[in-house]
């Protein structure tokens, strides 16, 4: 969302790396609950132009969309348990990267910094 928003401090190091991994090749995956946080953002705020241009942005850009099924809620409340610092969506992120042996995550969002089961690339500092 930093790559496709407004000037933000964000914005351009999220671009670039953005940018970097297609160049390199790099696999991209996100799971269904990242795009049901972009449409409701956007749609929140009343944008719904730029909610079909990021969604369909951001599916062309990943390789592959991770499902969400009960299983990944049911790890999620168990890492909600362990780790009471994360927030339901954020566990529900790791456990959908889980399921598919996924631990690398690029992220601006220090919440997962501190989380074993997965590993945050600041897009500042990717590739790295």
């Amino acid at each position: 969302m930093y790559a496709a928003g407004a000037e933000h401090p964000l914005r351009e190091p999220c671009r670039k790396a953005l940018e970097r991994a297609v160049a390199s090749r790099i696999a991209l995956v996100t799971d269904a609950e990242v795009l049901q946080e972009l449409l409701h953002r956007y749609f929140a705020i009343d944008k719904p132009e730029v909610a079909r241009s990021v969604y369909q942005s951001t599916t062309r850009l990943c390789d592959e969309i991770l499902q969400v099924g009960e299983t990944h809620t049911a790890r999620a409340l168990e890492l909600l348990m362990r780790h009471r610092r994360l927030s339901p969506r954020d566990a529900i992120h790791i456990a959908t990267m889980e399921s598919r042996g996924l631990r690398r995550l690029l992220s601006t969002d220090q919440d997962f910094d501190g989380i074993s089961e997965v590993i945050r690339i600041d897009p500042a500092r990717f590739p790295s």
